[in-house]
């Protein structure tokens, strides 16, 4: 076996930025469909939680060490959202430019992208996609300052939780990464298809088992694992 070197060229890598937001709502039978751009989206902050130690003790010492369920959430900062998310948001359009809130909250999906770096290519190197399910969004700070010699734009910050979704294989999951820099070109550009759209077919999310088979996997019932497609 080689031995171990560090620092070598091309392996400086770093990820930053967010864009490529998309927003996706949930029709009756739970298919994340109809998406749209979500612009002025400033960050999206990941915050796992749960996961907690637990720890068991006997005949005198820590015998065990149990985990509670790990849970997936973000927080969405942005200059604004679209009208699409105004359920999500708790508000119910009643008419044309009127808005009333404090309604129940919708499900939501979203996807966005965020690049990963390296010493050789900087930001042009590659990118992850994440996928997110089951999402929903708590109310939003919203602040009205007067306008001065030191103008800001008003911005949003929507704290979101998320319920899992079933995974053939797997424990339930809210959340998919895909890395560009590892998956197949054309099989990423299948699945951006299907995410952003296109000439014949309209934006959606699509099901955790619909994404690894655009992938190029398939599951292996023997293994109860999803493998490289032969």
């Amino acid at each position: 076996m080689a031995r171990i070197t560090w620092d070598e060229a091309g392996k400086h890598l770093y990820e930053t930025g967010v864009d490529h937001v998309v927003l996706y709502r949930p029709n009756d039978q739970g298919v994340y469909t109809g998406g749209v751009a979500w612009n002025g989206v400033t960050a999206i902050n990941e915050s796992p939680s749960g996961a907690d130690s637990n720890p068991i003790y006997a005949d005198n010492i820590k015998y065990l060490d149990l985990r509670s369920a790990e849970e997936f959430g973000a927080t969405i900062e942005c200059y604004t959202y679209p009208q699409e998310f105004s359920e999500c948001n708790g508000e119910a359009i009643v008419g044309t430019g009127i808005v009333i809130g404090q309604q129940t909250r919708q499900t939501f999906g979203l996807s966005y992208r965020t690049i990963i770096g390296n010493d050789l290519k900087g930001n042009d190197y590659g990118y992850k996609l994440h996928l997110v399910y089951g999402a929903t969004a708590s109310p939003s700070e919203k602040s009205y300052n007067t306008v001065n010699d030191s103008p800001e734009a008003g911005s949003f910050s929507f704290e979101m939780t998320t319920t899992p979704v079933a995974i053939q294989g797997y424990k339930n999951a809210a959340c998919i990464t895909i890395d560009s820099t590892l998956v197949a070109k054309a099989k990423l550009e299948d699945l951006e298809t299907l995410l952003y759209g296109g000439e014949n077919a309209e934006a959606t999310l699509p099901a955790p088992a619909t994404v690894f088979t655009t992938l190029g996997l398939q599951y292996n019932s023997q293994t109860g694992k999803w493998e490289a497609a032969a």
